[in-house]
């Protein structure tokens, strides 16, 4: 079995294979607390888990309806076709609502949040709809949303050399209750058991980077200026997670999500065994 996976694995073009390797690039290698450490000269990771309790709760409830917002906004007008914008215009739309965040502090993030969010939802759709993605298919806005989640990587993650697939699996069985819940019924009950379990698993992971992101914009530097620095590298960051996620779906319709994800992890394993 393993030796006719390799042979049909060593038959792929060489630009899926490529573009496969930089998918394993964007999505095991790119973290949000790095880019961010590396614009302020502090770890953010560490800072992040020092917040106080009350912050903590603010940002899950941002979290929370910011995604919330972002559902409802998918299903009734990101099936709609639209010029594609470019990765370059999203960031900027993502700067202007981030110097109002880099401003007015965490007091701002119920409001800028979910503006933010929404900007960067809409970017990741032309991402999707680039990679042959149809935003009709609730499963596809769901996976639009699935970003959100699969951005924000946890110490517990690393702690378990956690990757992409396996948090992809752990978000798996949510987005099927919630894909066939939209399919049958649509956004109308978002009190709806399925549709709020799988905004709670996405809320989860999601927050762990806007907490990276709100430690990042308390740091004193430039006031609204150093504000929307930190939300162009927070719409970069998601960016390149859906480039990874929506290039890794691509070659799965082309040859199987088994066949993928075995060439994934081989990738992963050579990236990884090599020296820092």
């Amino acid at each position: 079995m393993n030796t006719e996976l390799m042979t049909i694995t060593e038959a792929w073009p060489s630009n899926e294979m490529a573009d496969l390797r930089t998918a394993v690039l964007n999505l095991e290698n790119v973290s949000l607390a790095a880019r961010l450490t590396n614009l302020l000269g502090k770890q953010v990771n560490l800072a992040a888990s020092l917040l106080p309790g009350a912050a903590r709760n603010m940002i899950g409830r941002a979290s929370t309806l910011a995604l919330r917002s972002a559902l409802r906004v998918a299903m009734r007008s990101l099936d709609v076709q639209q010029r594609p914008a470019s990765r370059r215009f999203h960031k900027v739309l993502a700067t202007v609502s981030g110097a109002a965040g880099g401003a007015f502090g965490l007091p701002a993030l119920p409001l800028e949040l979910p503006a933010s969010t929404l900007v960067v939802l809409r970017s990741i759709a032309d991402i999707a709809r680039g990679e042959g993605e149809d935003l009709h298919d609730p499963e596809v806005l769901l996976a639009c949303l699935e970003v959100f989640a699969l951005g924000g990587r946890s110490e517990a993650d690393d702690q378990m050399e956690s990757g992409y697939f396996a948090a992809r699996a752990m978000l798996a069985h949510s987005i099927s209750d919630a894909a066939r819940f939209l399919a049958q019924r649509g956004i109308a009950d978002e009190a709806a058991p399925a549709l709020v379990r799988v905004i709670a698993d996405f809320a989860s992971r999601y927050g762990i980077v806007v907490s990276q992101k709100v430690v990042a914009q308390a740091t004193p530097i430039l006031g609204a200026i150093g504000g929307a620095a930190i939300n162009y590298a927070f719409a970069d960051h998601f960016q390149t997670v859906a480039h990874g996620h929506f290039t890794v779906r691509r070659l799965e319709r082309l040859h199987g999500t088994a066949e993928v994800r075995a060439e994934y992890e081989k990738i992963r394993g050579e990236i990884s065994s090599k020296p820092s």
